[in-house]
């Protein structure tokens, strides 16, 4: 008999399922008065914060929203969809951020799968929504957002109830109830699909939890810090900061829309210190104008993700006073899950190899129990000699329940016990991670592996670039050849020829882009590049 397992049970006093549901309760117990969160000319403290989401969870509740309910937000960057991530699971339900920038169709398509019964919506979103409700062939309940700082010539009413007023329907002395099982759904968030229809996202309570935790560890984040929404919050959760940041009662400074004078503003004003971003962020902070910066009056921390930053960013936001961290992750990781985590012996080495060392996508975050490099055919683990390409495979207790409603997409994504990230990397000999590509943006030239972000990279060097994205070009005598698309610095004009050459003192000649095409390139909301696009264009 083994006596640690005997009378030794589990109960009520000793086992509480995990939920950041109790991040906010703590803060309005403990700090009532505190500035939580700021938009604009509004103001909330926890004590209000707390007292709005009950309301709203318990307005909810009144119109039928039960457990495993879905509700879906459409919103900006403002406090209504903060609130969310709370109002929405106390009442039982699955909250469901949906990007701003999705066409009808798709918004449509996220609506019917996830079997939405609420729609939260910003009414500056009006077009693109009012024609997806068209085509849906079941009524859902519509609660606009009637923010006075959107654009009024692109606002109009799209529902019968309007947030505020809803909101204050409910009552402040609402019973809300905690999960009874951790592995309770707390959102759903659809994965940005190149072809085909996107995946919804599980996530579940304990997952939210401990992606806070570890988080605010990996980052040394302190208490009371002041965070700015630069991440969408419906981009994979704001990247779980609306959990983590009430966790530290850290105040949470409100972006509603991407706007590089106003984030300089923000910061000087509230004294910002920590924001995420992705590298297309950060190029764009560089880049600004003398006129739209204001001078750091302390250093603020940033995390860049969402796709491989080139190293010359780094340099760039140092010069500014920015420290940045890379990190990595995907949407069914909960966000982040490796940091480029810093090593004291290597302040010895020139600025341009540690910046080349903050590039890696790095090591595991503390709440993230494996990740490494396997050749997917095998499951095994590829050398650890910073050159062999494999797919960076994830395990832990923030990966995703899974894709909503689609078990074989699931057990695919999870075949052999680890989940398949799609991501093809090297393992460096100090068991850091460097991602080479995306599996479908490998470039086989002639038999060759060429990775797109190398030579992205090297362009990013070149004074002229702004952002490049290199894909595949068909070619008929090597099958495939890189072409790249730039995006200049205003002012500071190039030409192929000289990119091309630029590229030829550093790369291998396979490697050279073949073409060199000048455009703006298109992005997600998030900043990526969407590399499929490019590739239309042949």
């Amino acid at each position: 008999m083994n006596h640690y397992d005997t009378n030794l049970d589990k109960n009520n006093a000793n086992y509480v399922p995990l939920t950041p549901l109790t991040f906010l309760k703590r803060a309005k117990e403990i700090y009532p008065n505190y500035e939580a969160i700021v938009y604009e000319d509004r103001k909330y403290s926890w004590d209000q914060v707390y007292k709005r989401t009950v309301k709203f969870a318990s307005a909810l509740n009144k119109i039928g929203i039960r457990k495993g309910d879905t509700v879906s937000f459409l919103a900006f960057n403002t406090p209504e969809i903060f609130e969310g991530h709370y109002s929405v699971p106390m009442s039982g339900a699955v909250l469901n951020t949906i990007n701003i920038r999705l066409d009808a169709k798709t918004i449509a398509y996220i609506l019917d799968h996830s079997e939405a019964k609420v729609l939260v919506v910003d009414r500056q979103l009006h077009v693109e929504v009012k024609k997806a409700l068209s085509s849906l062939k079941r009524k859902i309940i519509i609660i606009d957002i009637n923010d006075k700082f959107a654009d009024p010539s692109k606002c109009e009413k799209i529902g019968d109830l309007e947030y505020e007023s809803f909101l204050n329907s409910g009552d402040e002395n609402y019973n809300w109830e905690m999960p009874k099982d951790e592995w309770q759904a707390i959102s759903l968030s659809y994965t940005s699909g190149t072809t085909g229809n996107p995946k919804g996202v599980v996530y579940h309570h304990r997952g939210s939890y401990l992606m806070s935790t570890g988080s605010a560890v990996a980052w040394n984040m302190p208490n009371r810090l002041n965070f700015l929404t630069i991440v969408p919050m419906f981009h994979c959760n704001g990247w779980g900061y609306p959990w983590t940041v009430p966790m530290l009662i850290g105040r949470t400074i409100c972006l509603r829309n991407i706007d590089i004078k106003k984030i300089f503003e923000l910061i000087d004003k509230y004294d910002v210190t920590h924001f995420g971003g992705a590298p297309i962020v950060l190029n764009m902070i560089t880049g600004a104008p003398e006129s739209d910066r204001k001078r750091l009056k302390q250093k603020v921390y940033v995390l860049t993700a969402g796709a491989p930053p080139p190293s010359i960013i780094f340099k760039k936001m140092k010069k500014l006073g920015f420290e940045v961290m890379h990190v990595y992750g995907l949407t069914e990781t909960y966000g982040h899950v490796t940091q480029c985590a810093w090593n004291d012996s290597w302040n010895e080495f020139d600025e341009e190899k540690q910046n080349e060392i903050k590039a890696r996508q790095g090591v595991r975050y503390p709440n993230t129990e494996g990740i490494t490099v396997m050749d997917p055919e095998t499951m095994k683990e590829v050398p650890k000699d910073g050159k062999t390409i494999g797919e960076i495979m994830i395990k832990g207790n923030v990966v995703m329940k899974g894709y909503f409603k689609d078990k074989d997409a699931t057990d695919k994504a999870m075949d052999g016990g680890w989940f398949h990230s799609g991501d093809l990397a090297v393992m460096h000999p100090d068991g850091y991670v460097k991602i080479q590509d995306r599996s479908k943006d490998i470039i086989i030239s002639g038999g060759e592996n060429i990775s797109s972000i190398e030579i992205e990279n090297t362009l990013a060097k070149h004074p002229s670039v702004s952002i490049a994205a290199v894909v595949a070009k068909p070619d008929e005598k090597w099958g495939e050849v890189p072409c790249a698309f730039i995006e200049m610095v205003q002012d500071k004009p190039t030409t192929e020829k000289e990119l091309i050459s630029f590229c030829k003192e550093t790369l291998a000649g396979f490697k050279v882009p073949k073409q060199v095409v000048f455009c703006e390139l298109p992005k997600t909301s998030t900043g990526k590049i969407q590399k499929f696009e490019l590739r239309k264009k042949f």
